[in-house]
């Protein structure tokens, strides 16, 4: 049986959703219809060509080989054109995952405008903190803090971010600043929900002032830094975050900060795609520019950090 060129190309949208439900939505099929489709191409090529995973679907050896054949049809049939038109390679979904914070404040903005450029591209984010995945079937780019340990994946490291110590005003006139890291003894923490964090990295706290017990947890960074606005103790804040919000006063920004590097992990035939590797090189020129914000030092001349 010869393998059709519709079947290679419902293969290649479900080795970038990982599902067959969501590529069947994206194709316009049925689910019957994709797993049919599937069925016949491993038959044609006498393999498997996908592998169930932890997160959907993932290649085999033999899909992989397969799906780079689907592409350069996609591409062949991308470059025809409407009337004559040269169309914008740079087009389609990009599926990514990062932190919210990077998510917000670097991968948003960087991708707005990226679009301005090539309005065909989408790019889909979901914010996660979490170790690299060792299996991102139906993933582009993930974006994660602390260096990754992956296989058959590339790994580059985008840059460097600061935490620091941050309290409202307005708590520090009612509980007293502390005047050395021993008194934060006194005051209590917002930050991660230790039983639930899934990054080594993160687990700073426990370092830097164990003696410190919580006040408010939570697994969403913004959370954190709308807490601590209000009040319900000293926040262990990424500086990029907490020095949008002049309401919060740094506390020992000379003797209590933790650098972090941000690293970005690709599955190896990624860049293959020209709107994955349009979003990965505005992700990487994003954080070069915001580099000082990243690094803490984002406030004007004049603001104070008591």
């Amino acid at each position: 049986m010869d393998t059709t060129p519709n079947d290679l190309l419902v293969l290649l949208a479900v080795s970038r959703t990982a599902k067959f439900t969501t590529a069947a939505h994206h194709l316009g099929l049925t689910h019957s219809t994709v797993s049919r489709r599937i069925a016949a191409l491993e038959k044609s090529l006498g393999g498997r060509v996908l592998a169930r995973a932890d997160s959907g679907w993932e290649l085999t050896e033999l899909g992989e080989r397969a799906v780079v054949v689907a592409e350069q049809m996609e591409a062949a049939v991308h470059s025809l054109g409407e009337q004559g038109q040269v169309p914008d390679p740079v087009a389609g979904v990009v599926r990514m995952t990062a932190t919210d914070g990077f998510s917000a404040y670097v991968a948003s903005p960087a991708v707005a405008r990226l679009r301005r450029r090539h309005p065909g591209l989408s790019v889909e984010i979901v914010t996660v903190t979490r170790q690299a995945l060792q299996q991102r079937s139906g993933l582009d780019i993930e974006v994660v803090v602390g260096e990754p340990r992956v296989h058959r994946a590339e790994a580059v490291k985008l840059g460097d971010y600061e935490l620091g110590l941050y309290a409202a005003r307005d708590y520090l006139a009612a509980h007293s600043t502390p005047t050395s890291v021993d008194e934060l003894s006194e005051h209590r923490l917002v930050y991660f929900v230790d039983s639930m964090l899934q990054v080594d990295d993160l687990d700073a706290p426990t370092r830097l002032f164990p003696s410190m017990k919580d006040a408010l947890t939570s697994t969403n960074v913004f959370v954190h830094v709308e807490a601590t606005r209000a009040g319900a103790g000293v926040g262990f804040l990424p500086c990029f975050m907490a020095d949008r919000h002049p309401d919060l006063v740094r506390l020992f920004p000379d003797t209590v900060a933790e650098r972090l590097p941000y690293w970005m992990v690709l599955r190896p035939d990624s860049l293959r795609r020209p709107a994955i590797a349009a979003v990965v090189q505005a992700l990487r020129d994003q954080t070069v520019a915001h580099q000082e914000a990243l690094l803490g030092r984002g406030r004007k001349t004049g603001d104070t950090r008591e």
